[in-house]
């Protein structure tokens, strides 16, 4: 497997401006000032993938309690973003990145093994941002199941 990106706590975080779910357009940059989870999963309405915005979801209350706002990314596009919103009831933006920048830039799209075969696809990823647009924490390879409520702890919530 070739090398790529991956990014550690202190570095700037990639900005962006993507295509949300509802239409509108998100920037990172406009969030600064607030803790922002940035998820990368790799494909909205598949059972892992919503297990993990499901947890998501649920942990909301608990994570905007503290200051943190989630925001999912996935190479779908917003019309599939927004049924799987509307489906799961999910209530934080989801961004599109159908070209794969912003995850390649997080080091979130790339080489990894599945089933045994090195394949290229989304890794699935959590990064945790602070006010000032530094990366906090960056975690490769999550699992779907169980990855909010690790987070959580770790973020010692």
């Amino acid at each position: 497997m070739t090398e790529q990106v991956r990014l550690a706590q202190g570095d700037a975080a990639p900005d962006f401006t993507l295509p949300t779910d509802d239409g509108e357009q998100l920037t990172l940059s406009a969030l600064r000032g607030r803790k922002v989870i940035l998820y990368a999963y790799p494909a909205a309405m598949t059972p892992g993938c919503t297990k993990q915005a499901c947890d998501f979801r649920d942990s909301l209350d608990a994570l905007a309690a503290a200051g943190y706002q989630v925001v999912g990314i996935s190479p779908d596009a917003p019309t599939k973003l927004a049924k799987f919103r509307e489906r799961d009831g999910l209530t934080f933006p989801l961004v599109s990145d159908p070209e794969k920048k912003v995850l390649s830039a997080y080091g979130a799209f790339g080489e990894k093994k599945n089933y045994g075969r090195v394949v290229q696809g989304v890794i699935r990823s959590t990064f945790v941002i602070d006010e000032q647009g530094r990366i906090e924490l960056a975690q490769y390879n999550v699992r779907a199941t169980g990855h909010v409520a690790k987070l959580r702890r770790d973020l010692g919530l």
